[in-house]
């Protein structure tokens, strides 16, 4: 036990100190997550790399015991499949957050990665072969033991990702994972496993200290995927060593509250037509803080609290029978659907716009589509605009407007082009955006209403933020940058 205090409390120090220093470097280089997207829930440009100090963190005490002559040392070098797993796996993830923090990764590579190394780990022996059935005998996967393992892998590390959305609300579900994990594997006396989650519970909690509301910084793609891995890993190992009765079902109740809110997100982008990748702003976290009228602090103990009931569930799981089993899930089936109900997951009231809204949204995306693509391949500010001009009709526009400007030697010197349409006498709706190349703004885009709409779509929002984006990009490589006003806030005004 004095084993795991030490492996806990040097990795506790290690990202108190990892973390400070990190986002001190970050505030002084640059290395800040905008808030220039109507996505984001912070008002201020915050550092995004903390996930160093939770990586640094972990590996720190499990590094030492290559150099410490004892029985735990021992141990520890004795399972190589399993330190070589996450060491490796660990560190390729690792990168790769860390590669998406700095300069930005697409889905494909992200998804590529993320399959190698689950691939990687199934040749180490990290596999499911059994599913638990509480209500039956327990299911022998057979040949499809590969697949459902890499799915278990890559939708942890991204369920955690998604789940990353408040201040303090991944690192906390990610604590109360390692301590299931850690009791699960202090009950069985499995010393390498209290080892591991004894360091990554260190790990967090040192990241915590500066990422709980208020933050000052955020762990980013390096901490929630690294996170997302090394629990979906140990969950792997630590229901291979459980009763064939629970396997997998308490890795998944441990996770319970990001398994739910990705399987929801993946439900809710299918049946509305948007992208399966989109960001958006009905995650679990969002509904719980505007449905609830909660702060953001409030928000992230109330689910603290339900991440301790599914940890609880899990516990329960791995020491009750069959008819235990089946009556804990059954219980919090109940808690689930209630939950539901009341965050309007389950409002069948909006039931019979779902096909108008998906219809729309397919129409919104191949618009999008058609226009980025023309706006990339312009030539000039001219035909930059030109690939614009179908939004006005499109979208219903009365106004359109895109602006550009340069202040130099206290001359400001622009460029506007501008489309009317007649579309309605209603009070106008205008929506601006602004057109931002990193840091640097470079102009504006203006859109007006007259057709007695109060404010637009979530995903008119969106659809015309990628647009800017493209915009800006195009735009940057053009030569033309503007000084206004900073900010990236979409104002709606009547």
């Amino acid at each position: 036990m004095i084993t795991f205090f030490v492996a806990f409390l040097v990795s506790l120090m290690v990202a108190l100190v990892l973390t400070l220093l990190v986002r001190n470097r970050a505030v002084a280089w640059g290395w800040l997550d905008q808030a220039n997207s109507s996505r984001k829930v912070h008002v201020r440009p915050i550092p995004r790399l903390g996930g160093i100090g939770i990586v640094g963190g972990f590996f720190a005490p499990l590094c030492a015991l290559f150099l410490v002559d004892s029985g735990v040392g021992h141990n520890f070098r004795s399972h190589r499949e399993l330190v070589a797993g996450l060491f490796i796996g660990g560190a390729v993830i690792a990168a790769l957050g860390l590669y998406d923090d700095l300069r930005g990764a697409g889905a494909r590579l992200k998804f590529g990665v993320q399959l190698a190394v689950a691939l990687g780990l199934y040749a180490m022996g990290f596999r499911i072969d059994v599913i638990a059935n509480p209500f039956g005998p327990e299911l022998s996967l057979g040949a499809l033991s590969l697949p459902f393992t890499v799915l278990w892998m890559v939708g942890v590390v991204n369920a955690l990702n998604l789940i990353d959305g408040l201040d303090g609300l991944a690192g906390g579900v990610a604590f109360f994972g390692v301590s299931t994990n850690f009791i699960l594997a202090l009950s069985r006396g499995d010393i390498l496993l209290c080892l591991l989650m004894a360091a990554l519970a260190g790990a967090i909690l040192g990241f915590l200290v500066f990422n709980f509301n208020p933050a000052s910084i955020f762990m980013g793609d390096t901490g929630s995927m690294f996170l997302g891995f090394v629990l979906a890993a140990v969950a792997i190992k630590t229901s291979t060593k459980s009763g064939t009765t629970v396997a997998m079902l308490v890795p998944v109740m441990a996770l319970g509250l990001p398994i739910m809110d990705t399987l929801l997100a993946m439900v809710r982008r299918s049946m509305l037509g948007r992208p399966m990748f989109s960001a958006d702003k009905e995650h679990i976290h969002h509904r719980v803080m505007s449905r609830m009228v909660l702060s953001h602090r409030s928000t992230v103990l109330v689910l603290y609290g339900l991440c301790g009931l599914f940890t609880l569930t899990a516990l329960g799981l791995n020491f009750a029978n069959s008819a235990q089993s089946a009556m804990l899930l059954c219980g919090m089936g109940v808690v689930i659907f209630v939950l539901m109900r009341k965050l309007g997951y389950l409002d069948l009231r909006r039931a019979s716009d779902v096909q108008q809204v998906r219809q729309r949204n397919i129409r919104l995306r191949t618009l999008v589509k058609d226009v980025t693509r023309g706006v990339r391949q312009s030539p000039s500010l001219q035909d930059v605009w030109n690939a614009l001009r179908p939004l006005a009709e499109a979208m219903d526009v009365a106004r359109q407007e895109l602006r550009f400007q340069r202040v130099s030697g206290g001359q400001t010197d622009g460029i506007v082009f501008e489309t009317q349409r007649s579309s309605g006498t209603a009070l106008p709706l205008e929506v601006r955006i602004d057109v931002k190349d990193e840091e640097e703004v470079l102009g504006a885009l203006l859109l007006v209403w007259r057709d007695g709409r109060a404010a637009i779509s979530r995903d008119e929002e969106l659809a015309l933020e990628v647009v800017a984006d493209a915009v800006a990009e195009r735009a940057a490589r053009l030569h033309a940058p503007v000084e206004v006003e900073p900010g990236r806030v979409i104002a709606l005004r009547r």
